[in-house]
């Protein structure tokens, strides 16, 4: 098992290189070479317990993207992300079980329930890739990526009930709703408190290796302790990844240089690997539905119409809520445009204890931020991003064998042909087409460019401003003329690291380097705080972070006199 595993890495990193070369889609690549070699003659079957994908590959890739999102991006979109993270996995669940339950004989409605939830959660991770590599605006990957962090929860939150009625097992709350509410609350505690305490742990740390270690243990520790209490694993995963990405500035700089390359390598591997594994079932899944009595024909045609109405119903839904957005958003800026003109406020408003007169004062001060609703391209191209992934395959190999009176668990080989050909079927179709699709409706933000580069400017202020406040303290604090002559001149530089660089030779060569370290600390102190502030985008503030970091490794590792003479 272990040299197969190798194997398949092995095979999928080259795959996933060549198609980097090629400028190829690599998930769908190596889905594609992994089903075409899982036919190879002889060739054994690499099967994985569904727990060790939901143990071992789904976590680490959940927290490594919620580390790298922005919390406020994901706050200010958070209308839409649940309303396709969530919502939409209940509408796709009850609406795809329904028309299983029509058209596949003798699966009753509970099973195809079953059915549905495997196949209702997207895999955003082919079209984050494709989204990035085209440029989409960011508000739109910041909706993906979102609800791809959030829809595995809900689905796999009725995977648990679906499979819990057909069997006859009682989970310790029977009542749906109930359940739901209390995976989600107790999922998202669990999370916070594992991200406080290891947060405030890392803080006393000094050793960068084993801040590392620890960071890759807490996406299994939050799913582990999750699932053991019958709350929701991923989104405690998901919650501790946003508490310990949002202070990570806290944190010390080698940590943080560190940890980033580490879950970037991870990311690679993990992913490299699901998309293979796919592949590479498809043969094993066919053998065994025919042997229910099915015609491969007979389960290609079930599975097609299953595939349509799951595209279906997300195409739907993302248009039909996109119209209500749009007319709520025009209803909200009227309000909004009364309140600011004095008029009389709409009845929900009200007058009481003065809170019209408040509110329309933080109107005035530009406080009230309305996020622009999606254009209909733009809906269009997020009604299309509907791959699945790792999540279906897992749940698909999680359907228990018997029920709870030692009966076949009724449909299951069927059920998981349908969810492995869903799987393969989404991500030819809509993962071949997406690319040709963002590049026809030509989708582009001009204003995100303009806020973008109003933000970097910011951010070139601010840090400045700490800079030569630092610096100014520092000479203003010395006694030595010769200190105080050498603090003024990099006042004078453009760049407090050049200013290292350039009088690393002189006498005040550790006193110089000294005072680069302070500079670029205050600088980082200053982001942050504008950043907690809601001057500065979380998001540039990554990017910026990440280069600061650099400079702060360089200074740190810089010997004085290195280049002297």
């Amino acid at each position: 098992m272990v040299s197969q595993i190798l194997l398949v890495m092995i095979a999928a990193i080259a795959v996933t290189i060549f198609a980097e070369r090629r400028n190829i889609q690599a998930p769908l690549l190596l889905a594609l070479v992994g089903l075409a070699a899982s036919f190879i003659p002889g060739l054994p079957r690499l099967e994985l317990e569904p727990e060790i994908i939901l143990t071992v590959v789904l976590p680490p890739l959940l927290y490594s993207a919620a580390t790298e999102f922005s919390f406020i991006s994901f706050i200010r979109r958070l209308p839409s992300i649940i309303n396709l993270g969530v919502i939409l996995v209940l509408v796709t669940t009850f609406v795809v079980g329904a028309v299983s339950a029509s058209i596949i004989p003798g699966m009753t409605l509970a099973v195809a329930t079953v059915l549905a939830a495997v196949v209702s959660p997207p895999d955003a991770v082919t079209a984050v890739a494709v989204g990035r590599k085209l440029g989409l605006p960011s508000r739109m990957m910041t909706v993906l990526k979102g609800e791809s962090l959030i829809n595995d929860a809900a689905a796999l939150t009725l995977f648990a009930f679906a499979t819990a009625t057909v069997t006859g097992r009682h989970l310790f709350i029977d009542n749906g709703f109930l359940y739901f509410v209390y995976a989600v609350v107790v999922g998202i505690v669990i999370g916070m408190v594992i991200g406080a305490i290891v947060h405030r742990t890392r803080l006393r740390m000094s050793n960068a290796s084993l801040v590392t270690v620890l960071s890759v243990l807490v996406p299994f520790a939050a799913y582990l302790v999750a699932e053991e209490v019958g709350a929701s694993g991923v989104l405690a995963v998901v919650a501790a990844g946003f508490s310990l990405g949002h202070n990570s500035t806290e944190a010390g700089y080698a940590a943080r240089i560190q940890e980033r390359q580490f879950w970037r390598t991870a990311d690679a591997l993990l992913e490299a690997f699901v998309f293979a594994y796919i592949g590479l079932q498809m043969k094993f899944v066919i053998e065994e539905a025919t042997a229910t009595g099915f015609s491969l024909i007979e389960l290609l045609g079930l599975s097609l119409i299953v595939l349509v109405a799951v595209i279906l119903v997300r195409i739907a839904w993302v248009f039909g809520t996109g119209f209500v957005s749009r007319w709520q958003t025009r209803r909200v800026r009227e309000s909004i445009a009364r309140m600011q003109a004095g008029e009389e406020p709409p009845r929900r408003f009200g007058r009481r204890d003065g809170r019209f007169e408040r509110r329309r004062e933080v109107l005035r001060q530009g406080g009230y931020d309305v996020p622009e609703p999606f254009s209909w391209q733009e809906n269009l191209v997020i009604s299309w991003t509907g791959m699945r992934g790792v999540v279906t395959l897992a749940a698909a190999a999680g359907i228990p064998l018997t029920t709870l009176a030692g009966d076949a668990f009724p449909g299951r080989d069927v059920i998981q042909f349908v969810a492995f050909a869903v799987t393969i079927g989404t991500l030819l179709v809509q993962g071949l087409t997406l690319p040709w699709l963002i590049s026809v409706l030509g989708i582009s933000d001009p204003a995100e460019d303009k806020y973008r580069a109003s933000q970097h400017a910011i951010a070139r202020d601010i840090a400045d401003a700490a800079g030569r406040a630092a610096i100014t303290t520092f000479r203003d604090g010395q006694t030595d003329p010769k200190a105080r002559a050498a603090a003024e001149q990099m006042l004078q530089r453009a760049s407090v690291e050049d200013a290292a660089e350039r009088q690393s030779h002189t006498e005040h060569d550790s006193m110089v380097l000294e005072l680069g370290r302070a500079v670029l600390e205050a600088r980082r102190t200053a982001l942050v705080a504008a950043r907690d502030e809601r001057k500065l985008d979380d998001e540039v503030l990554r990017e910026i972070m990440e280069e600061i970091d650099l400079q702060q490794a360089v200074l740190a590792n810089w010997e004085p006199g290195r280049f002297s003479g």
